[in-house]
């Protein structure tokens, strides 16, 4: 039996004009700080903040939108809007369908911003958005964040920028977190790390984002929680069901950590030049009779170039279960060492490339592109994500290794009347994320269509936005077998994408 579990993924649908307002923040304007403003917003209201510097030390409890009503806090077209220090320059306990955009936060003492769930397990914080915003310059040595999330589902982080955080902190920190989206940000200079999972951590893609040395572990996949932070109380693992695909990393210490994680796909990323080692496998939460031991991981389809310095190139801790990793695909390369014998890795990388300068154009300038003569071209691994890579283009078939792919493929939507649409995961087995690329959300029918065309059934008809959503269906009896996706935009022609879906 096939299930589906679909359900709808960020991205506000267009507000209904005749009921929502605009609340204008600053200098000369309505309301002179974001307080104000906060006092009155109903669900639908844009909360317009114009240029200026405000106070940080906010809090806001049980601020929310609803799923049709998204409430918007933004900076003004093309103004700068910077809120300065305090212990957070916001905390938001509790909130719902709430979209943060444009924003700079900088010099707090505690953290940044700072998201939680009020402390009830049973109702996360939820659907919140932060687009083009950015943390920067931390006040503070210690275990701060830049972004705190505590207890939140259905999110998304996108275009945001992370520079300068705490030593002892990270870029994002996740404890109990579930089903987001982190793609097309960029770290620099990060503490501990620049992303770090745990406390049962799950379902959340990390795609397209840049790190420069970020910090002792650049991707902390896991961690150490204490026991009354976990989200669920009854998680057995730190981290599970995460994807990294298609990033760029420059230094850090380690530039993947998997510490008592479970599921994790690292793929089609580049790393270049980390400092000690290229990825960890640890467990700092030990408890054989509830937690996991790290294990069942994938690292395949990367580039790594060594730096000279480098310890090792896999650090394994004890209670772990390295024999259980997946390493296939990679191409290792030791630039000026023509007698390396390979990487130290647990065990064997099936169809490992091992020391050919896979030939990136200009990585002192960043630019990873690798040309269709490099070895890493056509080597990578057959799998369905991702589909795009660190430069949004297409991978090809067979995909190349690495974040860049060497023969890109224009065009891997199929337009129809100007509009296109994604799909993934491909294969897909609980759910799918539906990209639409539309300049606004539109009346959109979903059906699944049996591939000879014997049967049919609707999965979807409503409003969706331009972006990235995920649709909720009941459960069905639908074979394992290939499908055509098919959506009708409004009055246009259908497009459509071949799926497989796998059993449950």
């Amino acid at each position: 039996m096939i299930r589906f579990l679909f359900y709808l993924f960020l991205l506000p649908p267009l507000q209904n004009a005749l009921l929502a307002a605009t609340l204008h923040v600053g200098t000369g304007q309505t309301y002179p700080n974001l307080a104000a403003a906060v006092a009155v917003v109903q669900p639908g209201d844009t909360v317009e903040i114009h240029t200026g510097t405000y106070a940080g030390g906010l809090y806001f409890g049980n601020l929310k939108g609803t799923a049709s009503q998204w409430i918007t806090i933004r900076a003004a077209a093309g103004e700068m809007v910077i809120f300065e220090g305090g212990g957070n320059a916001i905390q938001l306990s509790d909130p719902a369908y709430l979209r943060l955009q444009g924003l700079i936060f900088q010099h707090q003492t505690g953290n940044g911003v700072n998201i939680d769930d009020g402390g009830s397990y049973n109702t996360p914080a939820q659907h919140i958005i932060f687009e083009t915003c950015t943390f920067r310059d931390m006040s503070a040595s210690g275990n701060n964040d830049l972004l705190k999330l505590s207890g939140l589902d259905s999110f998304e982080i996108r275009n945001c920028t992370f520079q300068n955080g705490a030593a002892g902190g990270s870029g994002i920190d996740m404890v109990g977190c579930h089903w987001g989206l982190i793609r097309g940000n960029y770290f620099e200079n990060m503490g501990s790390n620049a992303i770090q999972c745990k406390g049962g951590t799950e379902h959340v893609r990390i795609e397209g984002n840049f790190f420069k040395n970020g910090g002792l572990r650049a991707l902390n996949l896991g961690g150490s929680t204490g026991l009354a932070f976990f989200r669920p109380d009854t998680a057995h693992f730190e981290a599970a069901n995460l994807q990294v695909y298609s990033n760029i990393f420059i230094g850090a210490q380690a530039a993947v950590a998997f510490v008592g994680a479970v599921n994790v796909e690292v793929s089609n990323n580049t790393i270049y030049q980390p400092e000690k080692w290229v990825l960890r496998i640890l467990q700092e939460t030990v408890d054989p009779t509830r937690f996991l031991e790290c294990g069942d991981n994938i690292f395949r389809n990367n580039i790594i170039v060594r730096n000279a310095g480098l310890s090792t190139e896999t650090n394994i801790g004890p209670n772990t279960r390295p024999q259980t990793f997946t390493f296939s695909n990679n191409l290792w390369y030791y630039p000026g060492n023509t007698n390396w014998a390979g990487p130290g890795i647990p065990v064997s990388d099936v169809n490992g490339i091992i020391n050919q300068n896979p030939l990136i154009a200009d990585p002192g300038n960043t630019d990873f592109h690798i040309p269709p003569g490099s070895p890493a071209a056509g080597k990578g691994f057959a799998i369905a994500e991702p589909v795009l890579d660190y430069y949004g283009l297409g991978f090809a078939q067979p995909r190349s290794i690495g974040a860049a792919e060497a023969n890109p493929v224009s065009g891997t939507t199929t337009p129809v009347n100007g509009i296109s649409l994604r799909v993934f995961p491909n294969p897909a087995r609980d759910w799918f994320c539906l990209e639409l690329d539309l300049n606004a959300g539109a009346t959109v029918q979903v059906e699944l269509v049996e591939i000879t065309g014997r049967w049919k059934r609707l999965l979807f008809n409503g409003f969706l936005p331009a972006g990235l959503s995920r649709l909720p269906v009941e459960a069905a009896n639908d074979p394992a077998g290939a499908y055509w996706l098919t959506c009708q935009v409004g009055k246009c022609k259908a497009v459509a994408r071949q799926v497989i879906l796998g059993r449950q």
